[in-house]
């Protein structure tokens, strides 16, 4: 029940379509205050939990969470399986580290909220309409940027402190072949946050101009003149 209100694969099929159809300030909710509660349970339950199945539940949750959230083009499945991506992290080390899990939720829900709010800022949905935004909103998309690159765990940036922490945590426990699949699952969800950050900041909406070029203003008759024979 609890995999099923986080919305952990694969018992993640309400999610993307429930965030795609309300609006960003519920999503927002959805997808952080509302999380708080089953996360809480859970770490506070974490020497009661199956570390086998824990893991299973992990590796399908970023492995499905990064897969189908490379052809999406709206921003809040995009935003949908991102969160499953993440918890599927959260998950597998709940039992080793129920700190290391709620740690991993706090950051989550930081970089997650500024990315909604930015996104519902700038009144965007999809793909085509963020390209249209770096020069009308420079500072918005610079943050929205930051915030994509934050979630996809790249350094120095503070996403990438939770994942290396949780890295660090599994060989340890010499968990060393879970730890690659999930850190190579992670490359998944990286695909299409730096195609979200390409959008944002690398392509620029089309120009038209509304001058009249001199050289547009006369028709020449290209047509070479007949000639007859007398």
């Amino acid at each position: 029940a609890i995999a099923i209100k986080l919305g952990i694969a694969p018992f993640h099929l309400w999610l993307p379509e429930t965030l795609q159809g309300i609006n960003m300030k519920t999503g927002l909710i959805l997808s952080t205050w509302q999380k708080l509660a089953p996360i809480s349970i859970m770490t506070q339950m974490s020497h009661l939990t199956n570390l086998p199945l824990l893991m299973l539940l992990g590796i399908t949750s970023t492995l499905l969470g990064g897969w189908s959230g490379i052809n999406q083009t709206q921003t809040r499945k995009i935003m949908a399986f991102s969160s499953i991506a993440h918890l599927g992290w959260m998950i597998s080390i709940l039992n080793l580290g129920p700190n290391l899990t709620f740690f991993n939720f706090l950051l989550y829900t930081m970089m997650t909220s500024t990315l909604f709010l930015t996104l519902l800022a700038m009144n965007t949905k999809n793909m085509t309409e963020l390209a249209t935004f770096w020069s009308k909103y420079p500072t918005l998309s610079a943050v929205s940027l930051l915030s994509l690159l934050s979630l996809s765990g790249l350094p120095p940036l503070t996403g990438f402190i939770p994942k290396w922490l949780i890295a660090q945590e599994m060989v340890k426990q010499n968990l060393i072949l879970f730890t690659l699949i999930i850190l190579l699952s992670s490359l998944l969800s990286l695909f299409f946050y730096l195609r979200l950050t390409y959008t944002v900041s690398l392509t620029l909406a089309p120009n038209f101009s509304f001058f009249t070029l001199p050289w547009s203003t006369h028709t020449k008759n290209f047509m070479a003149p007949m000639i007859t024979p007398s």
